[in-house]
């Protein structure tokens, strides 16, 4: 199985994965808006792996500007997240110390 075969079928356990989370209302609101974000991610990087191949001739890897912008929005999406948890984390605490 070829490693983009790999990639396309792996979205639809995070769809699943996305959809119990949204679904448990659980989730701090700001932790799953980052866990949308990596659907952001996804979708530009596909293009940008598809664009460097064409005009470049190499993997999207390969190219470090387009590379580097493709990723930043992996990570916008764990900052998101991690920012979601903790201030989650902070409100538990302030819960419990208040009488």
């Amino acid at each position: 199985m070829s490693k983009d075969t790999l990639f396309a079928i792996s979205l639809f356990p995070y769809l699943g994965f996305l959809w119990f989370l949204t679904r448990s209302q659980q989730t701090p609101k700001l932790a799953l808006i980052g866990f949308y974000v990596l659907l952001i991610f996804v979708a530009v990087t596909i293009p940008a792996g598809i664009y460097a191949k064409i005009h470049y001739g190499e993997a999207l890897a390969n190219i470090d500007w387009l590379h580097g912008s493709a990723e930043s929005f992996l990570s916008i999406s764990n900052i998101l997240v991690v920012l979601g948890f903790r201030q989650a984390i902070l409100e538990a605490k302030k819960k419990e110390t208040q009488p």
